[in-house]
């Protein structure tokens, strides 16, 4: 394990110049304090847990004191949000301190939100509020322990610098680490300003860095973009079949790797709602829940067109139409897991369709429901369902295809409720409790911040003991109004 000091960086992205993004020194935050930390994501890093307790850990991470061999860059880039074309935006709160190799030879970025002003701050202070920074820690860390991809949280650091957003907040420091933190948005920046040389540059570091196996086909971009594609069909299969919404879903922050990223107004569905808008600010439900797929079908057309110059707009069209049968057969294996099936039959699909839109309109709990379905046999968990649903007729001609489904799987009931624990959470990251947890970090007390993230770190394993984070929501808590503001 290493010490802070033994940190090995090799800044790839800061050498490919000042066309790509602007030295910036972290402003540093007044009387800096450790919040939160994953002991996972500093693993990556081969830190020593240990060293979360030394004060210099709290002091880099703050923006006091920073390492010889960093080297701060706040990265450009443009992108579409909500549909609308933004020809500038880059970092405007975050930094790209530098890039961290680890004793494996992967490569992590060292990302600072909340740093400071930036020429990209766009009128804005650079800082991020002590809320939006322990949500997007909760939900990097909690969507990693569920197995979807996404970028990672090292640590929450805590101030007393005052910042205004909708009211006095304090302001606080996020360090997020990624493979790469290259935005769809990096590309449109360079394609749009008529950067052609500058958007081979990138191209060949994207391909170089993270992708090389497609450097080494025959047409690399074409390859990458087939990757880029098969990427995000999955991931959003994932969003979809875990009821999790981004709620922001711009260009400028989606991911090159397919990875979730940029975390704003994003919520877990309590009750299952097919078109549940989880950010307030979306007045016309672009990013709702169910507009998820075809937004990242939308957005993949946008990466497609900044390829152009590499790539035949014919086979573009061609890879992008591979998204959507990709998609379906990622949420439909995810969803027999969900419910059960060890084994694929061609009424899957209409089966998991009638199960939601029975939930639809039946404030059924989703991630409830798919825990409690597994832990009896079929004709049992049915019945302690039912009373929950609206439509008891439809509910029970759906529960009789279920049973006759499951008994034509076969197997042990032992076996089935492992398997579904295995893939159906007990614990999942609600909008009313990471709310609580904010409210006692924002009086001095980290002791409930903590807690939730060491519950949901385990979110399939039984804990003793915390019950009260398996609760249905409060009705308070289910109409929380979550904004871009941070």
């Amino acid at each position: 394990m290493k010490t802070l000091t033994e940190l090995h960086f090799d800044n790839r992205y800061a050498r490919l110049g000042d066309a790509f993004s602007t030295e910036v020194t972290p402003e540093p935050i007044a009387e800096p304090r450790l919040v939160v930390a994953s002991e996972a994501a500093m693993a990556l890093l081969d830190l020593d847990p240990a060293v979360a307790d030394d004060p210099l850990f709290a002091e880099l991470f703050a923006g006091h004191k920073l390492w010889s061999t960093a080297e701060p860059r706040a990265m450009v880039y443009s992108g579409h949000q909500f549909g609308v074309y933004n020809p500038r935006l880059g970092d405007g709160r975050g930094l790209l301190l530098g890039e961290v190799v680890n004793d494996a030879g992967e490569y992590w970025d060292l990302h600072l939100k909340g740093a400071g002003q930036t020429p990209y701050s766009r009128m804005g202070d650079g800082r991020a509020v002590l809320r939006s920074s322990i949500r997007e820690f909760l939900a990097s860390e909690h969507l990693h322990a569920l197995g979807i991809p996404t970028s990672r949280a090292l640590c929450v650091t805590g101030s007393t610098t005052p910042v205004w957003r909708e009211k006095r907040e304090t302001a606080a420091m996020l360090l997020r680490l990624a493979r790469s933190h290259v935005r769809f948005g990096h590309f449109e920046y360079f394609y749009y300003t008529g950067q052609h040389e500058h958007l081979t540059t990138l191209g060949e570091h994207v391909l170089a860095s993270h992708f090389p196996e497609c450097q080494a086909q025959e047409r690399p971009y074409a390859a990458l973009f087939r990757e880029v594609v098969k990427r995000n069909a999955g991931l959003i299969a994932l969003w979809q079949a875990y009821g999790f919404c981004h709620g922001v879903m711009n260009t400028d922050n989606m991911s090159i790797l397919g990875i979730t990223f940029d975390y704003g107004p994003y919520a877990f569905l309590d009750d299952f709602d097919a078109n549940h808008i989880c950010n307030h600010s979306d007045d016309s439900g672009r990013y709702s829940f169910s507009n998820q797929v075809p937004i990242a079908h939308w957005n993949l057309a946008a990466l497609a067109q900044a390829l152009t110059p590499f790539v035949e707009v014919e086979e573009l069209r061609e890879t992008l139409g591979l998204f959507l049968p990709l998609y379906q057969a990622h949420y439909l294996d995810l969803m027999r897991r969900r419910l059960g099936f060890t084994s694929a039959e061609e009424e899957d699909q209409e089966l998991v369709q009638r199960l939601l839109q029975l939930m639809q309109g039946s404030a059924i709990d989703y991630s409830r429901f798919f825990r409690r379905l597994g832990e009896e046999v079929p004709e049992q968990a049915l019945k302690a369902l039912r009373e929950e649903f609206v439509d008891l007729a439809g509910f029970d001609a759906w529960g009789s295809a279920y049973r006759a489904r499951v008994e034509r799987d076969g197997g042990e009931q032992a076996d089935r409720q492992a398997r579904m624990h295995a893939v159906n959470p007990k614990y999942i990251l609600r909008n009313y409790l990471a709310q609580q947890a904010i409210e006692a970090a924002e009086q001095g007390d980290y002791a409930p911040v903590r807690e939730l993230h060491a519950v949901l770190s385990r979110p399939f394993d039984e804990q003793p003991g915390m019950d009260r984070y398996v609760e249905r929501p409060p009705e308070w808590g289910k109409h929380l109004e979550i904004s871009c503001s941070s």
